[in-house]
């Protein structure tokens, strides 16, 4: 048998990227438990208001601040009631979406205008890399929660503005780890490779060095999404965030702090929300962090064949 021959043999057992990704994510438990709660909270913000309809606003003064773990009355009302007698579990799978979806629009925002911006710094003229850090240098002087509050009271309140004002605060944070990654992939032999045959600055730029950053990028907006659902929360919590009918987990704690001596869980069940939420999301990133390094790959790869 040849040696192309072996060779081809040995890169069709190859087992795909995904399959061993599926394989490292199963051998690491925590990692993948972390992925089960994310899809759960990724499904019920996509299709729990529909499902629920009216449940999570119909109000029933009857019923209000209705104690947790009563088990006689419908499953929506086993978390309590709110002080309008809107049940607690509803409304907390109705502020899923917004919730979610204010991070998620923050995150990719940030993240692609950072990334573009950073590869530009890192690789462009020496000129145009100072004017893009400085940029960034004035908007991290600010304290990104000052920047929001009075923006937010400027321009108003809304997803579409909490989700500007959350990516601007950010985009500093992936041009300044994007720069630092590209200067330092620039200078390695496939990059000087690239040059030498002719490759375009386009090409060598999102062709060899953006796939090599990448990793980094994602682990980076997996923890990012964690931070700005928490700063979405502070907002909501201050009274400048979103603002009823709308709802958030940081809005249902804002509205439910006022009864915390008598009626603890109106707070407690969404700040259990955004704890697991970020939790989660914080154990995905360590897990990304080691699955798409190549030096540390073998590690979970390993675990990946014994349990496999």
């Amino acid at each position: 048998m040849s040696l192309s021959t072996t060779t081809e043999t040995t890169l069709a057992d190859e087992p795909s990227f995904v399959l061993r990704m599926m394989r490292m994510l199963w051998a690491d438990k925590f990692a993948l438990i972390a992925v089960l709660f994310l899809l759960i909270m990724l499904v019920l913000a996509l299709i729990g208001p529909q499902w629920l309809g009216d449940l999570a606003i119909k109000q029933n003064l009857r019923g209000r601040n209705l104690a947790p773990f009563d088990w006689q009355r419908e499953w929506v009302f086993w978390l309590g009631a709110d002080a309008l007698g809107r049940p607690l579990l509803a409304r907390i799978i109705a502020a899923a979406q917004h919730t979610l979806m204010i991070a998620a629009g923050a995150v990719l925002l940030s993240s692609v205008a950072g990334t573009v911006l950073g590869l530009l710094a890192g690789f462009a003229a020496p000129r145009i890399g100072q004017i893009i850090m400085r940029l960034a240098d004035v908007i991290m002087s600010f304290p990104s929660l000052l920047i929001a509050v009075i923006v937010l009271y400027l321009l108003g309140s809304s997803i579409l503005n909490l989700m500007l004002v959350l990516s601007i605060t950010r985009i500093p944070v992936y041009i300044r780890t994007t720069r630092a990654e590209v200067l330092e992939v620039r200078e390695r032999m496939f990059v000087q490779a690239a040059r030498v045959m002719g490759a375009s600055s386009t090409r060598i730029l999102f062709r060899h060095i953006l796939p090599v950053v990448l990793p980094t990028l994602t682990t980076l907006a997996t923890l990012d999404f964690a931070y700005v659902m928490l700063a979405e929360s502070a907002l909501s919590f201050l009274g400048i965030g979103i603002q009823p009918p709308d709802i958030t987990w940081g809005l249902m704690i804002s509205q439910g702090r006022q009864y915390l001596t008598n009626a603890w869980w109106l707070s407690f069940w969404p700040g259990l929300a955004i704890i697991l939420t970020t939790l989660s999301l914080n154990l995905l990133s360590n897990w990304l962090r080691v699955a798409l390094d190549p030096v540390q790959r073998w590690r979970l790869e390993m675990k990946g064949h014994k349990h496999g």
